[in-house]
Formats: structure tokens, C-alpha cells, sequence
């Protein structure tokens, strides 16, 4: 018991030691003044990456979010404020690229549309239940 955990835990280990691991941010994006690197930061982990889509820039390692960050980067450095750069986002992909999109009526479906889906799967359950209890 004790061997084959030890051998699990030393396997884990050296899979994690010896794996590729991709760090999204490269040193060399980071900014030289720190309130504006952990500002881009917060903006970047807000913005939805367009190829993984499931996962923020600030995650994401693929080439476009690399850009959508070094563009975050670049707005935060002209001092754009948040508002500004959410909206210029926004404006150019739509609401898509925000991790949590606002409540519109364009987004009406996309907020709703788990609600729907909760509500007909138990009335599934409930009409499948009644119906084998009535065979038995």
C-alpha cells in the first residue's frame, strides 16, 4: 500500500518536474511600473481568450491573447481608466469577450438559458418517475 502511493506521489512529482509548463504572462510583458502591471493584471483576468474560450488572457498562452494583453498593456500605459478599456473591448468583440458579460437583453439567453435547462431537466425527472411508478 505504503510502496504503490509512494510510487504515485513520485510520479506525480516527476510529471510535474519534466512537463512543458507554459507560463501565460512572459516576463518580458510585464510593466515597469507596478500599480500599472497589477492594473493590467485585473483587466487581463476579466477578458475571456477568443481561441481557448474558457479561460482569461491572463491564463491563456495562445498568440491572440498575448496581444489582447500587450493591447491592455498599452491602453493602461495612456492612462485610459478601466471603464474605457472594458468598452473599447467590448466595441471591437462584443460582449463575448468579458468573462462575466452584463445583463441585457442581448445576454437575456445567455444568463437565462441555465435556469431553463434546470427547470426542464427535473420536470424530466418528475414526469420519467411518475411514469415508472405507474408500470411497476
Amino acid at each position: 500500500m505504503t510502496k504503490t502511493l509512494l510510487t504515485i506521489v513520485i510520479i506525480s512529482i516527476m510529471i510535474l518536474f519534466f512537463s512543458k509548463i507554459s507560463y501565460s504572462v512572459e516576463p518580458e510583458e510585464f510593466l515597469q511600473n507596478p500599480k500599472q502591471e497589477i492594473r493590467a493584471r485585473d483587466i487581463s483576468k476579466n477578458i475571456r481568450c477568443l481561441v481557448c474560450q474558457n479561460q482569461s488572457i491572463d491564463d491563456s498562452s495562445a498568440p491572440l491573447a498575448k496581444d489582447l494583453r500587450a493591447l491592455i498593456r498599452m491602453k493602461v500605459q495612456e492612462n485610459n481608466s478601466d471603464e474605457e478599456i472594458y468598452k473599447f473591448l467590448t466595441d471591437r468583440y462584443g460582449d463575448f469577450i468579458l468573462l462575466k458579460p452584463p445583463f441585457k437583453i442581448n445576454t437575456f439567453l445567455l444568463w437565462s438559458l441555465p435556469f431553463i435547462f434546470l427547470i426542464i431537466g427535473i420536470f424530466i425527472l418528475f414526469v420519467h418517475n411518475k411514469k415508472s411508478k405507474k408500470i411497476s
